[in-house]
């Protein structure tokens, strides 16, 4: 009797300490979410200025200068978990994209994403932001903004 008490109360004190472990592993890789969500606009930034610096002619020093300053905030955050991921030629999905516009199309199936306004990131194989895209329909329909990101209005096509 006080046997079978003994190990029922070691098997609850084994699962107790398990799910803690798992818990404090989750928290750990989630820590910094709210940290690396808020620093990629300015990535965004970053990414934008390259390319503005490239297009007005700035001096190649000050265009490198910015290269490296990304590049290193892109290796600290790639080392915390963070990864983007390409759109541009896949099927929209509402799992990672968010689509703004639907444009008429003949050389891309309908619903292929065909251009990345803004890059989606993952962080540890969860979508920390779902990226914003323009997708395919048929040659034939009109252009039209989504309402919302929605893909009922996709489907609809």
């Amino acid at each position: 009797m006080y046997r079978d008490q003994l190990l029922r109360k070691a098997a609850e004190f084994e699962n107790y300490r398990r799910r803690n472990e798992a818990d404090l592993a989750n928290f750990i890789r989630s820590a910094n979410e709210s940290l690396i969500s808020a620093l990629l606009p300015i990535v965004n930034d970053f990414v934008r200025s390259l390319a503005q610096g490239k297009e007005s002619g700035a001096p190649e020093s000050f265009t490198k200068g910015i290269e490296l300053i990304y590049s290193k905030l892109m290796r600290v955050l790639e080392q915390q978990g963070l990864r983007s991921f390409e759109s541009v030629g896949k099927p929209f999905d509402v799992q990672f994209h968010d689509a703004l516009f639907m444009v008429p199309r003949s050389d891309v199936p309908p619903h292929t994403v065909v251009e990345e306004v803004e890059k989606g990131y993952t962080l540890h194989d969860k979508v920390l932001r779902h990226a914003k895209v323009i997708v395919s329909t048929a040659a034939d329909a009109p252009p039209q903004a989504v309402q919302g990101g929605d893909e009922e209005s996709l489907e609809s096509d």
